[in-house]
């Protein structure tokens, strides 16, 4: 499955209002098939008192992936929430950039499943995430 709207990087980075994902700095960086892509600094916004990449910045930025990419698989007047969003993480960050990815493991009629992962500036896996979305009428 494909997703039914069609956006690039410059419209998903443009049509945007302040939100969490905006405070956190987080920027679309490409838009496959299927599957959405962005980055997320780890700064003074994201890190926890310890200075490293805070767990619930990371969730954030696994349910901002998926969410939007559930949503582009949608036809108009429905949406989709979170139902559910568990994360394993792996590995600290104290700096740089992070990258994240979702990826479609179930798209149905009234739910989908996405896989998020998300690495650091080396490609090595800080975090992966299971985002579990409901489909609803608008």
């Amino acid at each position: 499955m494909q997703f039914i709207k069609q956006v690039t990087v410059e419209m998903l980075n443009t049509h945007r209002h302040p939100d969490m994902t905006t405070h956190l700095g987080i920027e679309f960086t490409e838009v496959g098939e299927n599957w959405l892509a962005a980055k997320m600094p780890v700064d003074e916004r994201t890190r926890q008192p310890l200075g490293l990449l805070h767990g619930g910045a990371s969730v954030a930025l696994a349910e901002t992936l998926g969410s939007l990419a559930g949503y582009l698989m949608l036809p108009e007047g429905k949406a989709c929430v979170g139902l559910e969003i568990n994360a394993n993480h792996i590995r600290s960050v104290r700096q740089g950039y992070v990258f994240g990815k979702a990826v479609p493991l179930h798209i149905g009629k009234t739910t989908h499943v996405w896989e998020i992962k998300i690495h650091d500036q080396e490609q090595r896996l800080v975090c992966v995430s299971r985002l579990t979305l409901a489909v609803i009428d608008l």
